[in-house]
């Protein structure tokens, strides 16, 4: 079994176990603990689950929208057939909508239409956000002030969704490069698999294009939670973890000819970033909370 299936689904059962059913302001009540922290070696082993299936394509294209296009415009992900972002997806009056009913969630200035306003992909350009980081690894091998945050105070009004993933620190230590991940608020049974293998992804794209070794990924949440429509999904997952037969993570390819962050593909294909010999348990559908 793949080590992020073991840490995976043991933070799972600890929410399951210890968490405490709480509101929240999507009307759908979440099981909850306040805090979680793991490490990955990803050097040693590329984190992607086996116990379900995760969409690789999907969750390489949604970080390069925020941090290679580093845009806001939910459209360049729709062209790619990438959904992820259209439950908040500002309309041209600048409304955005809640999906079930039609009201009015938060309104916006119309030029916001089709974004979701000055949140991700926006804050990484409006602060040169990788330019910098780039190069500092690139130039100032012992820099120790490495920090990416995605929350920006002044942005947050017009942000349809504050950052959940807000903030990262990367460190070299002997040639080697590690990043800490600090997220707010963890939607577990969907949003954690695809943060945490999109963030292994920049690493090992980051890492490749400053000549470095990649390390460790330590991930730390705040309000780490399951939605209660997530439940049986989670349980079928954890059935799986314990009843059929342990899977080995696979092994990512990057085009090794890529020697610049901004030239890994983003087309539809994604061509620059493969998964060899991934094998799964099949796919769980989990219901999206906006």
């Amino acid at each position: 079994m793949s080590k992020w299936d073991d840490i995976y689904c043991n933070l799972c059962e600890n929410i399951l176990n210890n968490g405490m059913e709480v509101e929240n302001r999507t009307g759908i009540n979440t099981i909850k603990i306040p805090s979680a922290h793991f490490q990955l070696d990803v050097g040693k082993e590329f984190p992607i689950l086996t116990t379900k299936q995760l969409f690789i394509r999907q969750a390489v294209l949604e970080m390069l929208w925020i941090y290679q296009a580093q845009s806001n415009d939910v459209r360049w992900l729709q062209e790619r057939n990438v959904h992820i972002w259209d439950k908040w997806e500002i309309n041209e009056q600048g409304d955005w909508l809640d999906d079930k009913t039609g009201k009015v969630l938060k309104h916006f200035d119309p030029s916001f239409a089709h974004t979701i306003g000055t949140a991700y992909g926006y804050i990484v350009k409006e602060f040169h956000l990788i330019d910098k980081l780039i190069d500092s690894l690139k130039n100032d091998v012992n820099d120790r002030r490495r920090v990416v945050s995605l929350w920006q105070d002044q942005y947050l009004d017009t942000a349809v969704l504050p950052s959940c993933v807000w903030s990262s620190e990367w460190d070299v230590t002997d040639g080697t490069l590690n990043v800490w991940v600090h997220q707010r608020s963890c939607d577990t049974a969907l949003g954690l698999p695809f943060n945490v293998t999109q963030y292994a992804v920049l690493m090992k794209m980051i890492a490749q294009v400053t000549n470095l070794k990649v390390g460790t990924l330590d991930w730390s949440i705040k309000d780490a939670h399951i939605y209660v429509n997530q439940v049986e999904g989670i349980k079928e997952q954890l059935h799986r973890y314990h009843t059929m037969e342990p899977l080995e993570a696979p092994e990512l390819w990057l085009n090794p000819n890529i020697k610049d962050f901004y030239d890994f593909d983003s087309s539809k294909e994604c061509k620059d970033c493969k998964l060899i010999n991934y094998k799964h348990m099949g796919k769980i559908t989990f219901p999206l909370a906006q």
